[in-house]
Formats: structure tokens, sequence, C-alpha cells
């Protein structure tokens, strides 16, 4: 192996889709080191558990890890069971509202479940800063914080941005920063991975090694995947996809994606590199994008839910959207002939999860009856004898109705 070649075939592979690698020539020295020794790159990625749920906009980063993982190196997973408990105030124009323990432990179950979609178990480490933090003593955390100084706090634009308007900041939370670079120190990490949102606190990480004498973590960031409508993907716009989400809703939302997000999409959540990123820009310029956008969503679904279920999504979309029939399977159910309120109907049979959220959906026009649609809240559908009546709830839920 002609070891100058590896280098720059594993720079090219991990530098692809990231924004800023700091310093870029170190981490080339680290991979060089690591071929000549025989010694894998100890890449973190810290993981604050603050929701039992991932989105696939989470998710960017754990494919960059995979891509580690692939070339020979050690992911190392660190689970912030005492920063998630302060909660990242990067972003944030007042405090968080802290987490239980027990909190913190149950969703830190689920997010591993779901990571593991993509990072290869067998070739990590897991550790949660307790297993460090727990030990440490009073004069160990003043010399930490002894790093540091308040100026260098201070230029953390989230941090003054709330002195200058006069917002509070809790002493606790200026440790955040210092927490996550602890962890570095604790687990000799060679690399860290994160979102540029991360970059004062990866950096951190860099300072505190040097400060001890360590030779300092390289930091990769990765930029943020958009949401299905163009903003930052989130929970709170509506936007996000859940990476536990049904196949079929999963295809059908990134089928909903903009046309221009679809390079940034197959690069960021489908991890292509830059010269298959290439052959799709030229398809996209000749071909209709629906048919680009029907191979990402396969691909996305592929990677969560495998091959099989993605297939069977793709040929229930092209039936069901691009020739506009209905779907070969609809849940079946049974109302009393007399009638029963639509939003009863949505709720009762699992369509919709609440009453509220069906009123919403359709006062807001998201629902049709046999093809009609229907504002009502309060209408009361009555079944007709031996005949099934089809209703369509959004855009891709549907149910037949049917008198007792």
């Amino acid at each position: 192996m002609n070891l100058k070649t590896e280098v720059e075939r594993q720079m090219k592979i991990l530098s692809s889709g990231t924004v800023e690698i700091i310093p870029e020539n170190e981490l080339r020295e680290k991979i060089s080191h690591s071929l000549l020794k025989g010694e894998p790159l100890r890449v973190k990625v810290g993981i604050d558990p603050t929701s039992p749920h991932v989105h696939i906009g989470h998710m960017v980063i754990y494919g960059k890890l995979r891509q580690f993982q692939d070339l020979g190196h050690k992911a190392v997973l660190v689970i912030g069971d005492y920063t998630a408990r302060i909660g990242d105030p990067t972003g944030r124009n007042r405090e968080r509202a802290p987490l239980s323990e027990e909190d913190v432990l149950r969703n830190s179950r689920t997010y591993r479940d779901q990571i593991f979609k993509i990072v290869d178990e067998s070739k990590t480490e897991v550790h949660f800063q307790s297993e460090g933090f727990d030990s440490l003593t009073l004069q160990d955390i003043l010399n930490t914080a002894s790093a540091f100084s308040t100026a260098h706090m201070l230029t953390h634009e989230t941090f003054r941005k709330r002195l200058e308007k006069g917002d509070r900041l809790s002493l606790h939370e200026l440790f955040y920063p210092v927490l996550q670079a602890w962890d570095s120190l604790l687990i000799k990490s060679d690399v860290e991975l994160g979102g540029m949102d991360q970059k004062f606190n990866i950096l951190c990480g860099r300072d505190l090694q040097k400060n001890r004498g360590m030779t300092p973590q390289a930091a990769l960031f990765m930029p943020l995947l958009e949401g299905t409508d163009g903003r930052k993907m989130s929970k709170s716009f509506g936007n996000h996809i859940p990476v536990d989400a049904d196949p079929q809703d999963m295809f059908g939302k990134v089928m909903s994606i903009k046309d221009d997000l679809i390079l940034p999409w197959f690069s960021l959540a489908a991890q292509r590199s830059s010269q298959e990123l290439s052959l799709l820009k030229v398809r996209l310029e000749k071909e209709n994008p629906r048919d680009v956008k029907m191979e990402l969503a396969s691909e996305i679904v592929s990677l969560y839910h495998g091959t099989e279920k993605a297939e069977r999504c793709r040929l229930g979309f092209i039936s069901q959207f691009s020739r506009r029939e209905l779907p070969e399977e609809i849940p079946l159910f049974f109302i009393d002939p007399k009638g029963m309120k639509i939003t009863g109907i949505l709720k009762e049979s699992g369509l919709l999860p609440s009453i509220s959220e069906a009123r919403r959906l359709i006062i807001q026009g998201g629902l049709k009856i046999d093809g009609d649609p229907v504002r009502d809240p309060d209408f009361i559908l009555r079944p007709v004898i031996d005949t099934f009546i089809i209703i369509k709830a959004g855009k891709r839920k549907y149910l037949k109705v049917k008198g007792r």
C-alpha cells in the first residue's frame, strides 16, 4: 500500500460534504500516523439525549462517523447524561428546562437503537459522562475550569447575545462547553465530529487537550440538513422525518421536498460522493426531477428499513401518486349505520392520533370523502348499505368506512 495515496483517498472520502476541518493538515497527519502504527483513530461524537426521537437531520453526523468506521477507525459515542441535564445553550435565548436522570437514561436507550441503524455497533465504544464525572472532586473541577478564561467563554455567540440583551445567563450553562471538552480529555479522542452549531464546544475540547499536554483532536464540521420545506429541520417546524417513521410515510415525505434540495439531501442524508453528485446534477438537467427524487427516497428508506421495504414503497408511490390510483391496502373501519362524527372516525380508526388533530386537518382543508373535500369538523358520516366510503386524510392516509 502506498501510504500517501491511501491518506489522500481517506481524506477525499472524509472531507466530502463537510463545511470545515480544523485543522485539515492535522487530520491528514493523524490518518498517516494511524496507518503507520496500525492503530485506528478514536473518533468522538457527543450525544445529548434530550428527546427520545432522532430525525434524519441528526443522522448526518452518524453517516460521516460510519465512513470513519468503514476506513478502519473506532467510533466513540459519549452519552451526555450530565450535559443533557444542563441542555446545550447554543442558540437559546433562555435556559432549558432541566431533565431528570430517568428521562436522560430512557432517551439514551432509544437514541442508541436509532443511531445503530447507521453506525456499526460492533466497531463502537459507548461511554456515559457519569463514568468519569461521578468520581471528580471539587479540585478536579476547579482545575478544569481554570483552563478557560471568562473572556473566552463570552466569545460564545449565544452567551454574548444574552448578556447584551440583559437576559439571564446561568453559571451552570457556562460549564456546558467545559464538560464537553472534558469528555475529549477522558476518552483521548483524535477527532470530534459535529454540526457547525457545535463549533465553539468542540474547539474547547482541543483547547483543554492542549492545556493538559495532549495532542489536540481535529474537528470536522458538517452542515445542517434542511427540512422538507427548506428551513432548518426541526420537529417544531413539522418539516422533519423521524428515523423511526413508517417506511411509506418516510418515502412520501422525501418525495415532498423541493427540487433544489435533491442534491444536498443526496450528499448529506445519503452520503453520496462528490463524483456521484456531479453525475446526479447532470441527470437533473436532463431528466424529470421526480424520478431522481424517487431514487433518493428509496435510498433513504433502505438505510433505515431495508431494500425490500424501500422497493415496496417505490412501487406503491408509482401506483398511488404517479398513476393517481388508490393504495392496494387500505384499512377498513366499521361504524354504526346511523352514522358517526368524522373526527371520531379519524381518531377511533387510528388514522389520526387525536380529535384535536382531526379537527385541525379538516379546518385546513386536508380531508376528502370519496374525493370531495369536507371542511366541517362536526360533519356526521352516514354509511350507505353494502358500499365502502373512502376517506383521504392529508396526502398519504386512507381509510375505508362501511356500516356494520
